[in-house]
């Protein structure tokens, strides 16, 4: 009889029931490095499963389903029509599809409004920051998140990378602004969306020949890779933030967590695997995120696409010499070696002397009548901006995908 692969288990029964098989297939060593205990968890407990084993039980199986009957391509027109949280979702979806969204859409029972209420006041105030930090923190750290570097750069979104960090730079979008996960805003439909395009890369990139060739494992974007993606946003930035002394209020930081915590199970993380305090964060963001860290050819070549998206802007406020000096300064000398970025000896000291100085300013005039406003309303002309250039003017949409990238 044929050996069972990690991929046809989750084919015949959804990654859930592949578990019990991994754990008693997986090397001794493999199963101890998941140490962080779901205690610290928002859930407060859990099986403590390595989230390395663990898939997306619902959305696997669904959309695994949908492309083997055909269905993909209704699915995604029909779901461009659905844009706003508390829209209803669209006539003639399949059934299936349908259950899935009206289970997937609704918030966790322990969501705070009073803290995304106050996560509203720290967007308003942090915008700018947040943008640079999404996007050139963030952003350039996943070019060395080996396993995401490889399933972004073989999956269908590394074919057009402009198109594909336009859809990031949505999510980025839709969780800071002040309706997020209000029936007017966008946060759920885009996570959701999101949740569906995941499992649609997890049934497709193991037939990927080039993929295979390449990644140590047979099904991506497991809930470990989530939680590691999850920790190159919120942690990274509030890490970044704390390391250039912005007096950020207790309340407001803990909102920040809480805007961050909600849109993981929204993604379809595990409550068990998402942190309850930004301690319990960092703690495990030290076991996931940065002992992981390293170059890998595919994620040189998306970094220096990513860094050469500034040529298309006219104003040259963004081109590829500046980009790399703030990506140099944001995330650090070794990294900015791994991906080949060189020095730009003007724009890197600049950054080193001025950078400080730039945020004392900043930050001393908020208490002043009207200037967490003016910063938004700035802020928010640059954020929409950038989704402008990246969308082509387009509606940016989250699909499944329908095949890799081919080469």
């Amino acid at each position: 009889m044929e050996p069972l692969s990690r991929r046809k288990m989750l084919m015949a029964g959804g990654a859930l029931g592949a578990l019990g098989a991994l754990s008693a297939t997986a090397p001794a060593q493999a199963r101890s490095t998941w140490s962080w205990s779901p205690a610290g968890s928002v859930a407060g407990s859990g099986q403590g499963l390595d989230p390395r084993w663990v898939w997306d039980e619902e959305a696997d199986p669904l959309v695994a389903s949908l492309l083997d009957r055909g269905d993909v391509p209704l699915v995604n027109r029909l779901l461009r029509t659905w844009t706003k949280n508390g829209q209803p979702l669209p006539a003639g979806l399949p059934a299936d599809v349908h259950q899935f969204i009206e289970r997937a859409r609704q918030l966790p029972s322990w969501v705070d409004q009073g803290k995304l209420t106050t996560a509203v006041r720290f967007n308003e105030k942090r915008g700018l920051y947040l943008g640079v930090l999404y996007g050139l923190a963030s952003g350039m750290m996943s070019t060395v998140i080996p396993k995401e570097a490889r399933a972004v750069y073989y999956s269908q979104g590394g074919a057009d990378m402009k198109d594909r960090i336009s859809k990031t730079a949505k999510l980025g979008y839709d969780i800071g602004t002040a309706n997020a996960y209000q029936p007017t805003g966008s946060m759920i439909v885009t996570a959701v969306k999101t949740r569906l395009a995941h499992a649609g890369v997890r049934h497709l990139l193991p037939q990927s020949q080039e993929w295979n060739d390449v990644a140590p494992e047979d099904i991506p974007i497991s809930q470990r890779d989530l939680m590691v993606t999850w920790h190159s946003l919120p942690t990274t930035v509030m890490r970044q933030l704390n390391s250039w002394n912005v007096p950020i209020p207790a309340a407001e930081s803990a909102a920040f967590l809480h805007l961050w915590q909600v849109a993981a199970h929204m993604l379809g993380i595990r409550d068990e695997y998402i942190p309850a305090s930004w301690s319990e964060a960092n703690s495990q963001a030290d076991e996931v995120l940065d002992p992981i860290l390293a170059p890998t050819p595919e994620g040189i070549a998306l970094a220096d696409i990513l860094l050469g998206l500034g040529r298309d802007i006219d104003a040259g406020l963004l081109t590829k010499p500046i980009l790399g000096s703030f990506t140099r300064f944001l995330l650090g000398n070794q990294i900015a070696n791994w991906l080949q970025i060189p020095r730009e000896p003007l724009w890197d000291t600049l950054l080193r002397a001025a950078w400080g100085p730039f945020i004392a300013v900043r930050e001393g005039l908020l208490p002043f009548p009207l200037v967490p406003q003016t910063y938004w309303l700035f802020d928010e002309f640059l954020r929409k901006l950038a989704l402008l250039f990246l969308s082509s003017g387009q509606r940016i949409n989250i699909e499944i995908p329908l095949g890799n990238r081919e080469f």
